[in-house]
């Protein structure tokens, strides 16, 4: 099994691109199985999460063209099966993303049940309760999701929790039924916002996303287009408070600062120094110490979950004591025992953590048990003394395009380990 190898104590200096958005690209790759045109999209990320969508999506006959430049040409005119394998969908839950699609076009899906990150129970119910709204009968039969319907017909859905994929799947599921569809307590995340677009631009009518209501106005057929996906807002938030952690100075382009006002507001509390334009921010540490901040997870525009465990790596070296408190997932501190290994100083107290920074973390041999987590381990680990060894992963590969490379490329010491190679 891969690993990396991370030398620390360097701090980050320099400027990167920031990818495309995962959790953008991966529902508009399965939006586009709505149209029977072909769609060009760009600014795709090389992740394995993106590389399992487009194998499932090939599955289904669905025509895929790459070049090297990050785009995709997906093509699903010939389309000719509506079953989306427990193998492929079990190693990531936003395959379930067909589901709405497929259901919308061709009146039938089976879909197995999702797997993931085991970072909390994260269920489909809200999703499957919106499509029965709309008319489809759906049963649930060994693992899998079996749902029909003839026409899906416009309806009011209220959400019963803020649900990003659930509001996904019936946006896409409302895109061709009759009528319209109205969804209170929808998710105001920019990758929702993202996906209204990029359907908007093949000749969809959506309005009110990025809001908690959206209006779908169901048509007959979308058409082809072209669409160039978000920036990734998590992976720029990590680089950011990777220079944080090392008390470095970084330029990040090619991403949107406005996405990001809850993440930089607390990277100021530390003491960074931070300025931006339209695509770009910079961050300068001076190199100080960081300041420990308190933060408390929820939906967009809060403070995003995904950056927990980054922000707890920086507070586990920061001056003072910080408390994160998590409040959309209940399984998402798997990565204290890890940072613990490395000399931090971290109390749980039910969904509560209180972080007393320790002046120096030592390297360690550390396990990513899932894809945030990791990424707070490899923050860990370019501020610790000595040499950190992560090993799985591969749950970094699912959402960070070419990690070691950006940071070698702002002077990081960090090299993959493959898998055959013994240390």
């Amino acid at each position: 099994m891969e690993k990396l190898i991370i030398q620390g104590q360097n701090p980050l200096n320099g400027e990167i691109k920031i990818s495309g958005a995962k959790n953008a690209a991966l529902p508009i790759l399965a939006a586009s199985l709505l149209s029977n045109a072909p769609i060009q999209i760009s600014n795709i990320p090389h992740l394995q999460d993106v590389t399992t969508i487009v194998s499932l999506l090939g599955q289904m006959s669905v025509r895929i063209t790459l070049d090297e430049r990050s785009n995709i040409e997906v093509d699903a005119g010939r389309l000719d099966s509506f079953h989306a394998p427990y193998e492929l969908v079990r190693t990531m839950r936003a395959s379930v993303l067909v589901l709405g699609p497929l259901l919308s076009r061709f009146g039938e899906a089976e879909v197995s049940l999702p797997g993931g990150c085991a970072i909390g129970t994260r269920p489909v119910d809200q999703h499957l309760k919106g499509m029965q709204a709309m008319g489809a009968d759906i049963r649930i039969e060994n693992g899998y999701i079996r749902a029909k319907a003839k026409r899906l017909q416009g309806a009011t859905i209220v959400m019963d929790i803020v649900t990003v994929t659930g509001t996904e799947n019936i946006m896409m599921a409302a895109v061709l039924a009759k009528g319209q569809t109205i969804i209170h307590n929808a998710a105001r995340e920019p990758e929702v916002e993202d996906l209204a677009n990029f359907l908007n631009a093949l000749g969809a009518k959506i309005s009110g996303a990025g809001t908690s209501t959206i209006t779908i106005d169901g048509i007959d057929e979308l058409g082809g287009g072209r669409y160039h996906v978000m920036p990734d807002r998590i992976e720029t938030g990590t680089y950011l408070a990777a220079t944080v952690i090392t008390r470095g100075k970084i330029k990040l382009k090619n991403t949107r600062p406005d996405l990001l006002e809850s993440v930089l507001l607390k990277l100021e509390e530390t003491g960074a120094l931070i300025d931006t334009g339209t695509d770009w921010i910079s961050l300068d540490m001076k190199g100080n110490r960081p300041r420990a901040v308190n933060i408390s997870t929820a939906p967009y525009p809060a403070f995003p979950t995904d950056m927990q465990a980054q922000m707890m790596a920086v507070n586990a070296v920061a001056e003072g004591t910080g408390v994160i408190t998590e409040t959309v997932f209940e399984n998402r501190f798997m990565h204290v025992q890890e940072l613990q290994r490395m000399g931090a100083s971290i109390a749980l107290k039910g969904n509560t953590a209180i972080c007393s920074g320790t002046d120096k973390l030592h390297g360690a041999p550390v396990m990513a048990t899932d894809l945030r987590a990791s990424a707070s381990l490899v923050l860990a680990g370019l501020a610790a003394q000595g040499e950190t060894t992560i090993d799985r992963i591969y749950h970094i590969d699912r959402g960070y395009e070419c990690i070691e490379e950006k940071l070698t490329q702002l002077g990081a010491r960090i090299h993959r380990l493959p898998s055959d190679t013994k240390e």
